[in-house]
C-alpha cells in the first residue's frame, strides 16, 4: 500500500498496523520469558488483526510461516524485538540515573513503557502519536484496570504537522533535559520529514538531553523480501495490506546528522545487540538482503551545550 503525505491510520490499518505487528513480536519475546512486556498481548488482542493476536498467542507456528533461513520473518523479529526492548529499556533506566525527569517517546504505538517501567518520581513522559491511537491504548489500559508508573501525557498529532507546539501545549518544559526515543520510526517518514524532526527534537533539547534511536534501511532487494514474506502471510490469514509501507529515496545518516547538530553519539550495529543478546546475527556473506540487514544499527545520543537550540 503506497503512502501518501497526508495520510491516516489506525492500529488495524497502513503504517498503524506495523505497531500491532512489532506488539506481537513482543508479546512473543516475553512469552519466551526473553522481555517482560505484559501488556503487549492484550493490546495486541484488542487491536483486533487475528494474525497478529495467533502471533501473540503462541498459536502461529513460526516453522509454518517463514521461509527457512530468511533474514526476516516470525521468528528472526521476535528476537530482535526482544534485543531492542532491552536496549532501549536500558537506555530508560540509564537516563533516569542522570536525572532526566521529562521523557519523549515519539510515534508512540502500542509501546507501554510509560506504565510498565519503573519511573521515578516525577517523572513525565509524552507519547507523541496520531488521536485515534492514543486513545485507542489510554482506552484499552485504563479498562484492563493498568495504572500508569508515570505521569503520562499524550500528545495527539502526526509527526509530519507541528508536533513541536502540541508538545509544549501538553506541558514539555524545554529547559529541562529530555530523554527522547525513536523506535521504529525513520524509515516511515519522508526523507526530508526524518531532517525536520531531528532538527526538531535538537531545538527543543536542554544541554545534557538524551536520545536513543532506530536506524534501519530500505533498498529493492529488501523490499522485494518483504513483498514475499508479507504474501506469505496473507495466505496464513493476514487481511491488513501492509506492502511498501516505508518512504523511499535517499536520506542522511541519522548518527552524522546528529553529530552535525552537536550531538555525541554511540552506534551499536544490530548485528552487534543480537550477539550481546544470545542470537543469531545475520550473516554477511549470504545474500545482498542479508548484508542490507547487517547495515541496521541503534544509537545513543547526548547533548552538551548551554540551553535549547
Amino acid at each position: 500500500m503506497a503512502r501518501t503525505d497526508n495520510d491516516t491510520w489506525d492500529l488495524a490499518s497502513s503504517v498503524g498496523a506495523t505497531a500491532t505487528m512489532v506488539a506481537a513480536g513482543r508479546a512473543r519475546a516475553s512469552r519466551a520469558a526473553l522481555i517482560d512486556d505484559r501488556f503487549a498481548e492484550p493490546l495486541v488482542r484488542a487491536v483486533g488483526i487475528e494474525f497478529f493476536t495467533r502471533w501473540a498467542n503462541g498459536e502461529l507456528d513460526t516453522a509454518d510461516v517463514d521461509f527457512p533461513d530468511a533474514p526476516w520473518g516470525m521468528q528472526r523479529m521476535t528476537e530482535q524485538q526482544a534485543a531492542r526492548t532491552r536496549y532501549i529499556d536500558e537506555f530508560f533506566t540509564s537516563s533516569q540515573a542522570a536525572g532526566i525527569r521529562q521523557a519523549v517517546i515519539l510515534a508512540s504505538g502500542l509501546d507501554a513503557r510509560g506504565y510498565r517501567l519503573p519511573w521515578a518520581t516525577g517523572t513525565v513522559v509524552f507519547e507523541i502519536d496520531v488521536p485515534q491511537v492514543l486513545e485507542f491504548k489510554a482506552s484499552t489500559l485504563e479498562a484492563l484496570g493498568v495504572v500508569a508508573a508515570a505521569d503520562v501525557r499524550a500528545v495527539p498529532v502526526d509527526l509530519r504537522h507541528d508536533w513541536p507546539s502540541a508538545l509544549r501545549r501538553a506541558g514539555f518544559e524545554p529547559e529541562k533535559p529530555t530523554a527522547w526515543a525513536a523506535e521504529g520510526l525513520f524509515g516511515y517518514l519522508p526523507p526530508d520529514g526524518q531532517d525536520r524532526l531531528l532538527d526538531d527534537i535538537s531545538m527543543l533539547s536542554a544541554d545534557g538531553s538524551q536520545l536513543v534511536a532506530e536506524v534501519f534501511f530500505s533498498a529493492p532487494a529488501s523490499r522485494e523480501l518483504y513483498d514475499a514474506i508479507f504474501a506469505r502471510w496473507y495466505e496464513h490469514g493476514l487481511d491488513v495490506e501492509m506492502d511498501r509501507l516505508g518512504f523511499p529515496g535517499d536520506r542522511n545518516d541519522v548518527a552524522t546528522y546528529l553529530e552535525r547538530h552537536g550531538w555525541q553519539v554511540s552506534r551499536t550495529a544490530l548485528n552487534e545487540l543480537l550477539i550481546a543478546n544470545g542470537f543469531r546475527p545475520h550473516a554477511r556473506e549470504n545474500s545482498a538482503d542479508e548484508t542490507l540487514f547487517t547495515e541496521n544499527y541503534y544509537c545513543t545520543a547526548v547533548l552538551h551545550q548551554e540551553g535549547p537550540l
